[in-house]
């Protein structure tokens, strides 16, 4: 999608619209966290998808373009990883470890993206790019402390794993990209559609707990269907067609920032000296490669 002219992007709206979208993917990752007392992560990760699922297939056939899948065989890859990995890793990484951490963890998805772009796409690692990736597999390694046990190194490892499975997600898009008649709306609600089912499969299988009708998980269901994959998802369509890829890319990655803070202020979470620091460091490696894709953007349009 391009952007519109420079009158339209300087009304504040586009920017007020990013806002409002990286506040409720960072607050997110807290509600998700409150959610997990009363549910198992991969029940929560279906019953969070399937009415999302029936929504946006509702507004697909709403904007009267052609429904059918296109492109069945990525499309389902896709929803593999996007969906059912990508819903149902995070979840199970924050089961048992913090909100602010695990949202970092995840959002090493970047780094991930152009390692795998490389020998996937022919996309070289150039200049800067390098002392990004450094700073982020050094705060990886202070934390993923691999001399922790149990739930906390398995915490650290899956969400780092679900990192890796976002940024293939993104190399398949970019890949399905390359077909005339990609369309976003067609390809999520499908993507999601194929992946929702094995995270039904899962949940049916594998033994866990009761689900604990409270309102604080009513009021977390809610939040995630209605605001994080309905209007989350259909603010990031307007910002695309609004603002310039680069700066909305950045505004994207100030989400797990607010998700460390957010988790401070609500649970309490207080990252240890090293955990602390390795933060910084991964927070500085996507914050250079926010500001190296603004600057590549700026130029490709002068």
């Amino acid at each position: 999608m391009c952007a519109k002219t420079t009158s339209d992007t300087t009304t504040g709206k586009p920017i007020l619209a990013l806002a409002v979208m990286s506040v409720i993917w960072g607050y997110n990752w807290v509600v998700m966290k409150e959610a997990l007392r009363f549910c198992d992560p991969f029940v929560f990760a279906a019953i969070r998808v399937f009415p999302a699922v029936i929504i946006l297939f509702g507004i697909l056939l709403w904007t009267k373009k052609d429904w059918r899948p296109r492109q069945v065989k990525w499309t389902v890859i896709l929803g593999l990883l996007s969906t059912t990995l990508g819903s149902g890793l995070p979840l199970w990484a924050l089961a048992g470890g913090t909100a602010g951490k695990t949202a970092v963890l995840l959002y090493t998805m970047p780094f991930w993206v152009i390692i795998l772009a490389w020998p996937i796409l022919g996309e070289r690692i150039r200049g800067l790019e390098w002392l990004a990736v450094v700073l982020a597999f050094a705060g990886l390694a202070l934390i993923v402390a691999v001399d922790a046990v149990g739930a906390n190194l398995l915490s650290s490892i899956l969400a780092v794993i679900a990192g890796i499975t976002w940024a293939g997600s993104a190399i398949i898009t970019r890949i399905m990209r390359r077909d005339p008649e990609f369309d976003v709306l067609s390809v999520t609600t499908w993507q999601m559609i194929y992946g929702v089912g094995p995270l039904i499969i899962i949940s049916v299988l594998v033994p866990s707990p009761p689900i604990q009708w409270t309102p604080v998980f009513i009021a977390a269901l809610l939040y995630n269907v209605i605001l994080v994959i309905v209007v989350a998802f259909l603010l990031w369509f307007y910002i695309l067609e609004r603002l310039q890829a680069g700066m909305a890319t950045m505004g994207t990655l100030v989400t797990p920032v607010l998700a460390l803070v957010l988790a401070r202020i609500q649970l309490g979470e207080i990252p240890s000296s090293r955990e602390a620091f390795g933060i910084i460091l991964i927070l500085s490696g996507i914050g250079l490669l926010g500001a190296i894709a603004f600057l590549r953007n700026r130029r490709a349009e002068k």
